[in-house]
């Protein structure tokens, strides 16, 4: 539904975007990762056709965005960066504008607007200025007018930006919902969400993308990934000897030592080498040895850990961030 193809934005001699490339098929949550400034909001907007690109090409549905715009905006809906509404307006005056800019009226509008209004929780604020809504709910108010007209496609910037944590919970599993059936990318710096919501991710760092793949995927990149995690009662002494007795197993790569009181060790298998078999020889061992084992668990990786050893890069070099 959505074919991003080699997009490049410049303004002036400064290159925002470098060259991105991605899919977002039907039935695909894609969250779109970096640290500010990295050209994750200038990347939605060209999607959008908010700005046109310097070179490449966005396609949704099959609808060029720069040379066929109208088709290709009414797949979509569109929340932008920082929630723009109008504030005169009360919430059931502007989501009945925004319903009839999408070409919607009568019983079509009202059951629309109904729709988006119980799907966003906006029942208690329905009939109040946007003026006078707090953060949250003029977020969510702008949310509901980017699924008023129930689009096959969303383009969601920063959802969850100023809510609460309810509030959040709320947003993440109706975009997890509404992901079966449609094709949403949005951008976040919430590494949560990931796990929380998408069923893809990228992530990129000074306009360039810089990793692609499932939360699984990624979090295999952490050099942790895979490795066995084993706690047991003791002291420094036991804790050598634990890495030298440990480290003698087949399958062993290397023992780190994460903690000698009480005895933590991180245990790497070797390439080729399956880490719950890994685990089962450790808890093996401990039987043996009369070890009282703590904990033995296998370690996923952790995306934070991923995010930061992929977007740090050598920014002390004196390379300068794009936008």
């Amino acid at each position: 539904m959505i074919e991003v193809k080699d997009l490049k934005k410049s303004f002036g001699p400064k290159l925002a975007v470098g060259g991105v490339t991605f899919n977002v098929a039907q039935g695909e949550v894609l969250g779109f990762l970096g640290p500010n400034g990295a050209g994750k909001s200038t990347t939605m907007r060209m999607i959008t056709g908010f700005i046109p690109p310097t070179e490449g090409s966005v396609k949704i549905g099959g609808f060029d965005i720069v040379e066929n715009p109208l088709p290709a905006k009414r797949l979509f809906g569109y929340l932008p960066e920082n929630a723009p509404s109008y504030h005169d307006m009360t919430v059931s005056g502007f989501l009945e504008f925004a319903a009839e800019m999408r070409g919607l009226s009568g019983d079509a509008k009202k059951r629309a607007v109904g729709a988006a209004v119980e799907k966003c929780f906006l029942q208690r604020v329905i009939h109040q200025s946007v003026d006078t809504l707090s953060k949250g709910f003029r977020h969510r108010t702008c949310f509901a007018q980017s699924i008023i007209h129930d689009p096959q496609v969303l383009i969601l910037d920063e959802p969850t930006d100023g809510l609460d944590p309810n509030q959040k919970h709320e947003i993440r599993t109706l975009i997890k919902e509404m992901g079966r059936t449609k094709a949403i990318i949005f951008s976040t710096h919430i590494l949560e969400e990931v796990d929380a919501v998408c069923s893809r991710a990228i992530v990129i760092d000074r306009g360039l993308i810089v990793a692609n793949g499932t939360p699984a995927e990624l979090r295999g990149r952490d050099e942790k990934a895979g490795a066995v995690l084993a706690r047991f009662a003791g002291g420094p002494g036991e804790a050598r000897d634990a890495r030298g007795k440990i480290g003698a197993l087949g399958g062993v790569a290397k023992v780190d030592v994460v903690s000698e009181s009480p005895i933590v060790v991180r245990v790497h298998p070797k390439e080729g080498w399956n880490g719950a078999d890994l685990a089962n020889s450790i808890g093996e061992m401990a039987a043996k040895e009369r070890w009282t084992l703590a904990e033995l668990r296998l370690e996923e990786g952790r995306l934070d850990e991923v995010f930061r050893s992929i977007t740090l890069g050598d920014r002390a070099g004196g390379k300068e961030d794009r936008k």
